[in-house]
């Protein structure tokens, strides 16, 4: 397992496209099969920033990801809606077990 946080600061007029574009890719990436969870969260005290959960199977899903036409779509897409250059940091999983991350999908998703 290895799981990448991405942060993500946007433009106060970009906050709904952005999130439209993201959601949009983390329903299409939740589908390919070296992604367990791609789950996205926005800070209440600060509503142009977000977080990606980004939860792969194996350290190749994070490089397969990329080549996939959804991701291209977001990249391009919120590019121009970014306050600043996103960030990101890979972690190993400590717990809960690989297993509990294969959780069905949340409502919206």
């Amino acid at each position: 397992m290895l799981i990448v946080i991405v942060h993500v600061q946007v433009t106060p007029a970009g906050v709904e496209a952005f999130k439209a574009a993201t959601l949009a890719n983390a329903r299409a990436s939740v589908k390919e099969p070296g992604i367990a969870r791609f789950d996205v969260i926005q800070e209440r005290d600060d509503p142009t920033r977000f977080v990606l959960i980004e939860v792969y199977r194996n350290e190749a899903a994070p490089t397969a990801h990329k080549e996939t036409p959804h991701y291209a779509a977001w990249r391009d897409t919120v590019a121009p809606l970014m306050a600043a250059p996103r960030t990101s940091a890979r972690y190993d999983n400590v717990s809960p077990p690989a297993a509990a991350w294969e959780m069905p999908s949340a409502a919206g998703r």
